[in-house]
């Protein structure tokens, strides 16, 4: 590592709160009252409710969510025996891994004890407190006995994952990789480097998926485990060949697949090149493999290489498995993480990497467009499907294999209480994602000579979400297509400036020529504006050749929204054209307005974009609850701002009695339910959850919610249009793949709400 990285890595540990993890109040504590009911003497009765039923304690204790991340410091990652207080970094880590993934607490644990007695009776006597224990960092032989038992004595999930997690990673991996390179696994030489707890794992679940014993050669520091060994101990055992080869360059000849847990450099160019044909390689020593992958792929272009770097492909890394079997067993309340389970998420990471890769994944590793093949048959840890796939395997396999004890009935609200966990979810998206499946629309891409634009279009028609017409120059745009191997085949491409399209302008300049000739607009002019992409692509939907229209992605705002406005134009029961913004939270959306168009809007432009946005929100299956923002609350402090609010407000009131809406107020009030209740229970949003904010200007707005969308890191959706004749909407300038997906989801809710 270099001398900055290595300072960057003490930096992060110490500044600020030094270490990754504390612990944190779930229950309020701002009373006396709410402290007596935390301790004592509100403790009492839950305590006593516990020694009639202990399951109680799952019920009014974190005990089904906190796992032990316990280990004596033994082999710690690379560094070896380093002891318990050193390895404490690694094993917070760890617990950090398991929040941020799974939802997971943790309780790291190093304990004293080099004695495997001494260190089992300590986990023992501690076990009450936790729904599960992850051992870590244990040296073996020691480590094998040390689970066996605490697995035998112990009734809940015990797992090594230094064993364990790499075992079932790389299962996953195996079974994908042999499908790559067309070998049945009953069928394939096997040669393992290394006899540790880790390679032992691996190669005892390689057997139950299907791998010969015959067929394995395992080797450790001095040589292959053959029979004129007389220094192995019980686990190397299990794994004697009748093989007359001694070292790794006599064991590799024609084997079919390499599996490294050793040191770095000890696979050499010629071993590789005495492989069978179309080897697999898992070369996972680090922080350096037993052969570099460019250097594998330089040698044979027909190797399938995995390694134990991320910035390699196909990195083997155990924060695919842990977090997520862990996840599964706690939900079932499982006595034990057993073979069936680990080979259940082997399966679900083997099935996921053959599925179309979301966007924030491929932007996470600065690549286009991940692809199952060589390249790509691990999923990445960044991948937010892996908690909705993994955890539900695992917690099937306990029940199916009798360990669960809290068995699962409704798999659909399983899977989304797992999403909504992490954030990952939200009532929003999901009627969005079924409606526009449920009848999609055209969509005119104006922006479509770009990669983005167009991986967002290959998303939205794979889903099955909408149908498209492409803006731009067809070559250009067949060119980024083929580049980077998009699935857009058949999509309609039409290029303005080309000379098949000369008759269609023609047609549209009379259209537009209506419509503009008393705004100094003549016939000739008309011809000329409709070759640009934002006038054409509105044109196309006035004329009923497309339902939508998005664009933007290359233009400001203004010089995007005035075509749409010429051609196409506002409602003709509106007087203004106002923009909106979605924010989604983990407790649901929440609704801006005005955030694009109105400047300092007067007492009824206001009045109108609190109509058009509640209109608006109720498109989404949610009833509006506005709130009026201001720097003053119920008129607080006077001034021209709040007497305008206050009439607004006095209007809606008075005309719109069924309207949820009040202020004005203040932003931390309208999101404050109980502050509102005690301060103001006069209001109307008594008693509910603002979901939709008011701002009372441009400025105001347009801060807001970028402030969110950067600072807070919310996920947007927008800016949605709202008053407009027919279905335009308006890309920000360099819009990522998702939000572009996001905004092609509007426009087909728009045209089909029209």
């Amino acid at each position: 590592m270099d001398k900055l990285f290595r300072k960057d890595a003490f930096n992060y540990h110490a500044l600020g709160r030094p270490g990754k993890l504390e612990v944190v109040p779930t229950k309020p504590y701002s009373t006396q009252r709410d402290l007596s009911l935390a301790y004592t003497p509100g403790v009492a009765d839950p305590c006593l409710a516990i020694d009639k039923n202990p399951d109680d304690a799952y019920k009014y204790t974190m005990k089904g969510n906190l796992v032990a991340v316990i280990s004596n410091g033994t082999a710690v990652l690379g560094l070896g025996n380093i002891g318990p207080l050193a390895g404490k970094p690694v094993m917070e880590g760890k617990g950090f891994l398991f929040k941020i993934f799974a939802d997971i607490d943790v309780f790291d644990i190093e304990v004293d004890a080099l004695d495997p007695e001494y260190f089992i009776n300590t986990v023992k006597a501690i076990a009450p407190t936790f729904g599960g224990i992850n051992l870590e960092d244990i040296k073996a032989p020691e480590c094998f006995e040390i689970e066996d038992r605490l697995k035998a004595e112990l009734d809940i999930p015990v797992m090594h994952d230094d064993q364990h997690g790499t075992a079932i990673i790389t299962s996953a991996g195996l079974l994908n990789a042999l499908e790559i390179v067309g070998k049945k696994i009953d069928a394939i030489k096997m040669v393992v480097n290394g006899a540790g707890a880790s390679a032992i794992s691996c190669t005892k679940l390689y057997l139950n998926l299907g791998v010969k014993r015959e067929n394995v050669i395992m080797l450790d520091s001095k040589g292959v485990l053959n029979r004129e060994r007389t220094d192995l101990n019980s686990a190397k055992k299990q794994f004697v060949s009748d093989t007359k080869s001694n070292t790794l360059e006599e064991a590799i000849k024609n084997a079919d697949v390499f599996l490294g847990l050793s040191v770095g450099g000890v696979l050499k160019e010629n071993m590789l090149r005495s492989m069978a044909k179309n080897p697999i390689v898992f070369a996972l020593a680090n922080p350096n493999p037993e052969i570099a992958y460019d250097v594998a792929k330089s040698i044979r272009d027909d190797v399938v290489i995995a390694t134990g770097r991320s910035d390699f492909p196909n990195q083997i890394n155990n924060v695919l498995g842990f977090p997520f079997i862990f996840r599964g067993a706690l939900d079932v309340r499982a006595t034990a993480i057993n073979d069936e389970m680990k080979i259940a998420a082997s399966r679900a990471l083997a099935k996921l990497a053959k599925e179309p890769v979301p966007e924030e994944v491929n932007i996470a590793f600065q690549v286009q467009n991940l692809k199952f093949g060589k390249d790509y048959f691990i999923p990445k840890p960044t991948d937010p499907r892996l908690i909705e796939r993994v955890a539900p395997a695992v917690a099937k396999a306990a029940m199916e294999t009798g360990v669960a004890r809290k068995p699962i009935s409704d798999w659909g609200a399983y899977v989304e209480e797992l999403k909504k966990r992490l954030g990952l979810t939200n009532p929003l998206k999901g009627h969005m994602t079924a409606a526009c499946k449920n009848n999609p629309k055209r969509i005119v891409l104006a922006d479509a000579e770009h990669y983005n634009v167009l991986k967002a279009a290959e998303i939205a028609q794979n889903e099955g979400l909408a149908e498209f017409i492409l803006l731009g120059n067809e070559k250009i745009i067949n060119h980024v297509i083929a580049d980077n191997d998009l699935e857009l085949n058949g999509v309609e491409i039409i290029d303005p400036r080309s000379k098949k399209e000369r008759n269609r302008i023609q047609d549209f300049a009379k259209v537009l020529f209506e419509k503009r000739r008393r705004k100094g607009m003549t016939l000739d002019k008309a011809q000329d504006t409709l070759i640009h992409k934002n006038y054409f692509g509105p044109m196309l939907v006035e004329k009923g050749k497309a339902d939508a229209v998005l664009s933007g992605y290359t233009y400001n705002y203004p010089d995007t929204i005035r075509p749409a406005l010429q051609i196409i134009g506002r409602k003709p029961d509106t007087k203004i054209v106002s923009g909106m913004y979605i924010v989604n939270t983990k407790e649901g959306p929440i609704f801006l307005s005005d955030c694009t168009v109105n400047l300092i809007p007067d007492k009824n432009t206001l009045i109108e974009i609190i109509l058009q946005t509640a209109e608006a929100v109720r498109r989404f299956n949610i009833e509006p609850n506005i709130a009026v923002l201001s720097y003053s609350n119920f008129g607080s402090v006077p001034g021209a701002l709040s007497t305008k609010l206050q009439e607004v407000i006095s209007e809606l009131h008075n005309n719109y009695p069924e309207l949820n809406v009040d202020g004005e107020i203040q932003a931390n009030l309208a999101l404050d339910p109980e502050l509102m209740k005690d301060t103001y229970p006069f209001s109307k949003l008594i008693n509910k959850n603002v979901n939709t904010l008011i701002f009372p200007d441009l400025t105001s707005a347009n801060i807001g919610y970028k402030l969110l969308n950067k600072a807070a890191k919310f996920d947007i959706i927008g800016p949605i249009l709202n008053g407009m004749n027919k279905p335009v909407h308006i890309l920000q300038m360099g819009s990522s793949v998702n939000e572009i997906v996001n905004m092609i989801m509007i426009a087909v809710l728009d045209a089909q709400q029209r």
